[in-house]
């Protein structure tokens, strides 16, 4: 049997205990992200100017913001809850050719890489998901 401890500022009465539990298991998520964010540069800045470290910010939070789209739209799996360094392995280190065809991009993933299923129903996902009204 495992047993856990959390503290909350939560007044007493005002939510049942697997409500506490719930809202702590999902600030556990958040805090998963902002790791992951500062494995991805959010906390290491380039210079002692301000506006150099805003415009980097920026791109690292970027940075941060695709995977973490990419994971909850695309991905499932291992691959749904992976770190950075996993994800920039398996998916952005792929042995892949962009050839043109019938006027077409098209994507030729190496038949022999091991995360190619994930990748191709990643695509697929990606070109099923329902366009913007702009």
């Amino acid at each position: 049997m495992r047993h856990q401890v959390f503290r909350t500022d939560t007044p007493y009465g005002e939510g049942s205990w697997q409500h506490l539990e719930v809202r702590h298991r999902a600030h556990a998520r958040v805090e998963d992200r902002i790791r992951s964010g500062k494995t991805t540069g959010i906390g290491r800045f380039p210079s002692r100017h301000f506006q150099i470290n805003a415009a980097w910010l920026e791109l690292a939070l970027t940075g941060a913001d695709l995977p973490a789209w990419t994971q909850d739209l695309l991905l499932d799996g291992e691959l749904a809850t992976a770190g950075p360094k996993m994800l920039r392995y398996r998916l952005l280190r792929t042995a892949a050719r962009i050839t043109r065809g019938s006027r077409r991009p098209r994507l030729r993933i190496s038949a022999t890489w091991p995360w190619r299923n994930e990748l191709i129903s990643a695509f697929t996902r990606l070109a099923n998901l329902p366009q913007s009204a702009t």
